[in-house]
């Protein structure tokens, strides 16, 4: 379990960068507070077709600041949204079959409405600014790297 970064009075937060799906199910295990009435969780799932071509598996790479850019996400995402009492969210790195899951996140809260704001929003941050760069292999050979420089 990575470590809880306190943000807010009864608010906490968990970030972590994970090598393995054995890791990103670990990390979707949940205790819930006694004061959650909702829990929201996205799980970014490798497809196997990106438009028209047909994906194999996808490798992720990223910057060493990754995981620190990422505990800085989810405690924004707190600031932001201080009804939810946790942000959870890990990114994958490595190779990744089709069907493993790239992104974990999870926002917990009294109340439904702001644990789905949060957590739509800790998703679009996380994909607008985490430091990591995507390669997908396609069926016939070819490669791509996505968001890279």
């Amino acid at each position: 379990m990575p470590d809880v970064h306190e943000i807010a009075i009864g608010q906490a937060i968990y970030a972590e960068i994970v090598a393995s799906q054995a890791e990103t199910r670990s990390f979707a295990d949940t205790q819930l507070s006694t004061r959650d009435g909702a829990c929201v969780t996205f799980s970014g799932i490798v497809r196997d077709h990106d438009a028209d071509r047909a994906v194999r598996e996808l490798e992720y790479a990223c910057h060493p600041s990754a995981e620190d850019v990422l505990a800085l996400i989810a405690g924004e995402i707190a600031t932001r949204h201080p009804q939810v009492s946790s942000v959870r969210v890990a990114h994958r790195t490595g190779l990744l079959q089709i069907s493993d899951c790239a992104l974990f996140a999870e926002v917990c809260a009294a109340h439904r409405a702001p644990a789905f704001a949060a957590c739509s929003d800790l998703v679009e941050d996380v994909k607008k600014h985490l430091p990591v760069w995507k390669r997908q292999v396609f069926v016939d050979g070819t490669e791509e790297w996505v968001n890279s420089p």
